[in-house]
């Protein structure tokens, strides 16, 4: 084929620009630095917000930037509502006596024989909640929507409907197979203990009451032990690159369910920060603006961490907030945009270097540490990947553990959103923010007016 000279000296240029690369690309290919610190910080125990497990993975973070040479490293302390689990029991007495297994949702209050009448609602849509009479009863819903529905549905709205509607409990019953009771936290705002009890019930438990729920009336108790007091919790930071008055944030939650590893989410997240981490610390000279590295605290407790850090820093200084959630649940990689358009010609731009699988999502993710500074107008966006397993598949169950996760994972995410990185940081890019009124008008758009009020979210 002849090739024009344009042509050629496009693809001299891209060839260029790759073999300028090889050396940093090919040190991430080998490197074990992030699957260290994730193999630590699974083995370290239990990390939900608040508690010492979470402060004992924030110091391995510490460390691994400190082996970095990442600058200024420091700890933002705050209070949070601490919240730990004790046993938990359904018995059932009609239509059969019977004992379910069942686990508490964090920040569930206590609960001594709340003994009810049990509402199986299915997939507990809104028009379920509406049309079902909760008032003192049990409310029962799947953690999934039909495939005909046209959103998802969080299961903070799910309760927070079970509330408006007069329940006296929650029941969250997974919709994957492997006896598998979900977790996930319950309450809007900062807060963190809900106005209900409320538990999660495996896919199999969930099938067997909606079963009994056909037969006739269902009835029976719910015992939640919880330990519920004053805690703290905190984000750790440190700086990459030059001084500059404004700075990209690039931020991971280092928090985990209690009930597993939370080696998916979000230790791989955690391992993908440290190796960026590592590899932006010797390309300094290849940063235009300040890089601050964000490890958050209480993510899943209801975005604590990053909602203090939003309300406490001067968020007019961020350029762009990058979110490594989720990356451990595959190797093809999406990135969520949240309505930030003129990020998708630089998240293309990337995966053209790599002829690396990154789909671009435009839509807000409203559940991740991205979300507090986004609903202020800052560009931000969400690094993932593509689940090999339906909905959350292992995520907020026991099975969030070491073995689902593969060190490619964690080297190749490290190599795309360091490219990422770099190009955020770069001068040229001047990224548009958004007004209040922007962000709450396409929110509205997108539908998320009634899942956030519902959830207790909404931020206006």
């Amino acid at each position: 084929m002849v090739v024009g000279v344009e042509d050629s000296t496009i693809r001299f240029e891209l060839t260029e620009w790759i073999m300028e690369q090889t050396d940093w690309i090919g040190d991430t290919y080998v490197s074990t630095f992030g699957w260290d610190v994730l193999e630590d910080i699974v083995d370290l125990g239990p990390r939900l917000g608040g508690s010492e497990g979470e402060l004992r993975a924030q110091r391995r973070v510490q460390t691994a930037w400190e082996q970095a040479s990442v600058r200024d490293i420091d700890e933002h302390t705050f209070d949070v509502e601490g919240w730990s689990r004790g046993d938990s029991l359904i018995r059932l007495r009609a239509p059969r006596e019977v004992e379910l297994e069942c686990i508490a949702l964090p920040g569930s209050p206590t609960a001594d024989r709340l003994e009810g009448e049990w509402i199986h609602l299915g997939h507990g849509l809104p028009k379920d909640f509406a049309s079902a009479d909760l008032e003192g009863k049990i409310a029962v819903a799947r953690s999934d929507v039909p495939d005909w529905y046209d959103r998802w549905m969080h299961r903070r709205e799910k309760y927070g409907l079970a509330i408006r509607n007069g329940a006296e409990a929650f029941v969250f019953a997974n919709h994957v197979e492997g006896s598998l009771a979900p977790t996930g936290s319950l309450a809007g705002g900062i807060d963190v203990v809900g106005d209900i009890p409320a538990i999660g019930v495996s896919k199999e438990v969930g099938a067997q009451i909606e079963r009994y729920a056909r037969r006739g009336d269902v009835r029976g108790r719910i015992d939640i032990e919880a330990d519920i007091g004053e805690a703290t919790s905190q984000n750790v930071t440190g700086v990459v690159g030059p001084e500059t008055s404004h700075e990209v944030l690039v931020g991971a939650h280092v928090d985990g369910h209690d009930i597993s590893q939370a080696a998916v989410d979000n230790g791989v997240g955690v391992a993908t920060l440290c190796e960026v981490a590592r590899i932006l610390a010797d390309r300094e000279d290849q940063l235009e603006t300040r890089v601050r590295l964000v490890g958050f605290g209480c993510e899943e407790l209801g975005l604590v961490g990053s909602q203090h850090y939003a309300a406490d820093h001067d968020v007019s200084a961020i350029d762009v907030v990058v979110n490594l959630d989720g990356i451990g649940s595959g190797r093809n990689q999406n990135i969520h945009t949240n309505r930030f358009d003129d990020l998708r010609p630089i998240v293309e731009e990337v995966a053209d270097d790599f002829q690396h699988p990154v789909d671009w999502v435009p839509e807000y993710v409203l559940h991740s540490d991205h979300w507090p500074f986004v609903w202020r107008g800052v560009p931000g966006l969400m690094f993932c990947s593509e689940s090999n397993t339906p909905g959350r598949g292992f995520c907020h169950t026991t099975a969030d553990t070491l073995d689902k996760v593969d060190i490619r994972e964690i080297r190749e995410h490290a190599i795309v959103a360091t490219r990422l990185i770099e190009r955020l940081a770069s001068r040229e890019v001047d990224l548009e923010r958004k007004s209040a009124d922007d962000v709450e008008s396409h929110l509205r758009d997108q539908g998320a007016f009634e899942h956030l009020d519902r959830s207790g979210d909404w931020p206006y």
